[in-house]
Formats: C-alpha cells, structure tokens, sequence
C-alpha cells in the first residue's frame, strides 16, 4: 500500500484535492491534511474528517503530543473509515511549535513512542509516523537511528521519513522544505539496518524517474509539492509503479472525465474554486497551460451551482483551442 504516496500538505489535500489525484491514479496512498488530535475532538468532524469513498484508500494524519487525546482522535478516524493513522513528527512551524508536536517531537522519542501505542490499542488500522532525520544541530544519525529503534522496539514498524532536518528557528515552513539539505543516502541506510520496517522516503522528489531509482534501496516513496504542482505526474505511477493500467492517456482526456465529479460537487453547494485551484498546474509544461490558469484564477471565485460548470468548460475549450492551434502550426 505505501509503495507511492501523495504526502499530507496543509491548505492543499483537502478532500476536493484527494478526490482529483485518485481520479488521477487508482493506486496511490493519499493523505489528508494534517489535523490536530483537539480539532478532531471538539471541532466540526464532518468538515475535517469527512471524505469520499471514492478516495480510498486514504490516511489520516493527526498532531498532537498527548497519547490520551492522540487515542481518542485516532478512534474516531478510524470510525469515520480511514485505512490508516499517522502521527506527525515533522512540522516545524512555530504555530506547531507553540502546541509541543510535529518537528520537536524529535527530542522525545519516548513520548512519541507512548503517543503511537497508545493509537495502536484503541484501532484495528495501521498507525504510522512521518518525521525528520533531526533538528536543529542534531547530527543526523544520532537523532535518526536512535528514534527509529526506540519506536521499532515499542510496536511501530511504518516509518515515513522526510530526508531533511528540520530546522525549528530562523526558517519558515516553507523555506524548510527546501534549505536544509536532502540526504536519501540516509534512508536507505535505515533500511539496510532495519530490513524487517517499512521505510518509505519522502521529500525533494520530483519525477517518476526518481520514484523508480530510489525504490530500489526503500520501501516507497511519498511525492509532495511535485504532485500538486504537477498533477498530470500521477497519471503515471498506475503503470510505471504498480505495472497496472494507466487511468487516462492525456491530462486533456483526465480533465473531461473529471467534468461529472465537478457537476456533482456544485450542485452539493460548493464553490467551483474549491475544486480547481487544486487543477491549476495540471497542464503543466504542455499546450495551453496558461490559458487554463488563467480562465480558472479569474473566473472560477465566486462561481456557484452548475453554471459554474460554463467556466470550468471554457478552461477545457482554451487548452483544447490552444493545443489544436498548435498541432495545426
């Protein structure tokens, strides 16, 4: 199951994002943005938890620090149908910071191994970590392979490993995606040491191509920003990855089948933005990319109901024209 996934993202894999990237690819793991254990508990669950079964399989990613809220949220997540429950163990954002979870957790391998059993008793899915190789100025294999042994003796045996540092002062979230070096020899390493865990490599990887070479020193690999930036990559991963068919022969073909979902999310109430901004980049690099962003950055807010369906349709013709237009040249 972990043989490829799309990473959990804030603000980005939503449940209108999931349901386009499965529709993209009927085999990879997706994820949910990350919700703390006290959203779940006394928030709005359907509005963060609620999903589409067309989505399986998808996990949920929770963050938190105390094992008795973390086990309550767990359950709950495991109710509404989730095939697996992730801790984060990798968020540096200071916001993340101030509540004593996600990167600094590092520093805490008991309390997260404690945290990570406690979910394992109260559910019948798999309950997985997503962390860093440190922080700070923690030199890598001092912080990494102690963690991992620490969380492998407890019970856990799916590691998500984000090839980075996390540098917890000075850079913002975003900027710790992409300052601290990658280290993919690392992992592998962690592999080689702990045959028996599931390692699955995330961070920085950006094709296919990579997602190949590196499979053959992990377990899987977990794409982020590449996929979201780039969705036609998934229409790949069906056929390279899994020697399964691939759902759509074009990103073109992948937009007009997607036309029904779309028609039946608007007539449900929902704004057609909050389904296309996650389609933005899906023609990426290819004829009438711009053209496609364009009409949906300009004219996709604020349209509402199945007549919103006419802009979404005039997006589809501008590609469509454009790349014709071309081809014809």
């Amino acid at each position: 199951m972990h043989r490829f996934s799309v990473a959990p993202m804030m603000d980005w894999t939503d449940r209108n994002c999931r349901a386009f990237h499965r529709h993209l690819s009927r085999r990879a793991l997706l994820y949910t943005e990350m919700v703390t254990a006290d959203a779940v508990i006394h928030g709005d669950r359907e509005r963060l938890l609620g999903f589409d079964e067309i989505e399986q399989p998808v996990a949920l990613q929770l963050g938190g620090s105390e094992p008795d809220k973390l086990a309550k949220a767990a359950r709950i997540g495991a109710d509404y149908g989730y095939c697996e429950i992730n801790l984060n163990v990798g968020c540096p954002s200071e916001r993340v910071q101030s509540g004593a979870f996600g990167g600094c957790l590092m520093r805490e391998a008991d309390l997260v191994a404690e945290c990570l059993g406690a979910m394992r008793a109260v559910v019948d899915v798999p309950v997985t970590v997503k962390h860093r190789l440190g922080v700070d100025d923690d030199e890598p294999r001092e912080r990494l392979f102690p963690f991992v042994e620490t969380l492998a003796k407890a019970g856990t045996t799916v590691f998500i490993v984000h090839a980075r540092k996390a540098l917890l002062k000075g850079l913002s979230p975003k900027e710790n995606r992409e300052i601290p070096p990658l280290d993919y020899e690392i992992v592998a390493e962690l592999k080689r040491m702990w045959p028996q865990l599931t390692i699955i490599l995330n961070g920085g990887i950006a094709d296919i191509a990579t997602c190949e070479r590196e499979l053959a020193h992990v377990d899987g690999v977990m794409l982020g920003r590449a996929a979201y930036h780039d969705p036609a990559l998934l229409l790949q991963v069906d056929a390279k990855l899994f020697g399964a068919g691939q759902a759509f022969a074009s990103a073109e073909d992948a937009a007009y089948a997607f036309r029904p979902w779309i028609e039946r999310r608007l007539a449900q109430g929902l704004g057609l933005h909050s389904i296309t901004r996650h389609m933005l980049g899906l023609f990426h690099g290819r004829p009438g990319a711009r053209l496609w962003r364009r009409v949906l950055s300009e004219k996709a807010p604020g349209a509402r109901g199945v007549g919103a369906l006419a802009v979404y349709d005039e997006a589809l013709a501008a590609v469509t024209t454009r790349a014709d237009t071309l081809i014809r040249g």
